[in-house]
């Protein structure tokens, strides 16, 4: 089997600490039990799935701006990038068709596909991998994967079944009912859909052909944008005929929500932070240096990043979304890179000249792309580490204390020899990611020398 993760997606319900890029699955606020480190959900989900399915039989279906972070969080595993956010159909088919025409995968062979964001126990993937063996077995368009529901929630999909022995016949789905239809489905032996899938290949290769779109990955990249947005659910479960389910009792939670996530959070304040006694199941995660300090709130998250503060009672939290529109920044203060990370300190805006600044860390091993800039010159202060830094052609090593200038169009890098932090001055008309040309330049000649 090989196994589709789905990472995409953009942060709303948990901002501030999740934005554009960075989504809720790569937030590092679940402590891993076996090293006692904060981990992320993706990391998580990644670390539990290794221990059902090998490394090289996984791959992770994603967007552009994630691709840094996962490749950060997780190292070097395999991604198929989606040229644009277009709902889990199109990201599913594209994945299946880097499946056939790159891996060689046959039309016969099973696929699973399952979400990054779900908390649950090892079990659970233990399921997925025998999902393959139902749908080789009884010959099913698809198999899926209910949870034995432990309340009448409106928030997920419901299984109905035909009929149920060792396995679940699929008679139909209702989709996010109230919560009276809820009771009743659950009463009728309804379980929620976990949004797990396994398949043949060639149930969605067949469907691109019917859909007039080619199953070669690199051409369906080209036509990725006239795929239909819209969810698997939608574009193919409900349309077959032939569907089979196992059932799972064990724990299962989607983590969408602060009041959700907090639930699983083994610590009551994460960063610089403290309570009162009486500020009873309130949570603190603070991502900046300055301290944060509550006194008498109860059930409530405060949430502290350079994108923003959130103070919300855990119940009122699930209606983040619908104040996404009020007061937010257009770009994202915080993000993680393949090289390490940055956070936006300060932005002004005087005359025709814009003035970004920001916190860099390069991490050891790691370098910056060799580029420059049409619209801006830099300013950099090495605060802490060892580097080496090329300029134009030449590479000299910094310490902390030293000013680099950069230029307009000055061609530039650094190499972390060690962990290293600068303060980073952009000037110019326009500060924008665009204005970053990047050049053709391999550091591994130099890094063997050092």
């Amino acid at each position: 089997m090989k196994l589709i993760l789905l990472s995409g997606g953009s942060g709303t319900r948990l901002w501030p600490l999740s934005n554009d890029s960075r989504a809720k699955q790569f937030l590092k606020v679940l402590r891993n039990e076996n090293t006692g480190q904060l981990e992320s959900m993706v990391q998580r989900v990644y670390r539990q799935l290794s221990e059902v399915v090998a490394a090289e039989d996984m791959i992770i279906a994603t967007n552009t701006s994630q691709v840094d972070m996962l490749r950060n969080q997780l190292g070097d595993v395999s991604i198929v990038v989606e040229p644009e956010r277009r709902d889990t159909f199109p990201a599913i088919a594209l994945a299946c068709a880097y499946l056939s025409s790159k891996l060689g995968m046959k039309e016969n062979e099973v696929v699973g596909v399952v979400s990054v964001d779900a908390f649950v126990d090892v079990a659970f993937y233990q399921k997925v991998k025998e999902l393959e063996q139902l749908v080789i077995e009884t010959n099913a368009e698809i198999g899926l994967l209910g949870i034995k529901p432990t309340y009448p929630s409106s928030k997920y999909g419901y299984l109905i079944p035909k009929d149920y022995s060792e396995y679940m016949r699929v008679e139909s789905f209702v989709e996010k009912p109230t919560e009276d239809t809820a009771e009743e489905l659950i009463a009728n032996e309804a379980y929620w859909n976990s949004g797990v899938f396994a398949f043949p290949l060639g149930l969605i290769l067949s469907r691109l052909v019917e859909m007039q779109f080619s199953i070669d990955y690199e051409i369906l990249r080209t036509e990725f944008s006239r795929l239909p947005k819209n969810s698997f659910d939608y574009e193919v479960v409900e349309h077959l005929d032939h569907i089979v389910a196992l059932t799972y009792e064990g724990y299962w939670k989607d983590l969408g929500t602060w009041n959700t996530l907090t639930e699983e959070m083994s610590e009551r304040v994460i960063g610089n932070g403290g309570l009162s006694e009486d500020s009873i199941d309130t949570h603190i995660v603070n991502e900046l240096d300055l301290p944060v300090k509550v006194l008498g709130i109860s059930n409530a998250v405060i949430a502290v990043s350079a994108d923003g503060i959130l103070v919300t009672d855990k119940p009122a939290s699930s209606r983040m979304k619908d104040m996404l529109h009020v007061g937010l920044f257009s770009r994202p203060m915080f993000e993680e890179r393949r090289w390490g990370w940055y956070r936006v300190l300060d932005y002004t805006k005087k005359e025709n000249q814009e003035i970004l600044t920001k916190r860099l860390c390069i991490k050891k091993g790691k370098n910056l792309s060799y580029q420059y800039h049409n619209h801006r010159s830099e300013i950099w202060t090495v605060i802490s580490g060892n580097a080496l830094f090329m300029q134009d052609g030449e590479t000299r090593s910094v310490s902390p204390g030293e000013v680099l200038q950069i230029p307009v169009g000055s061609k530039h890098s650094l190499f972390g020899i060690e962990d290293t932090e600068i303060i980073e001055v952009q000037m110019g008309d326009a500060v924008i990611e665009e204005d970053i040309v990047r050049l053709e330049y391999k550091w591994e000649e130099i890094k063997t020398n050092i």
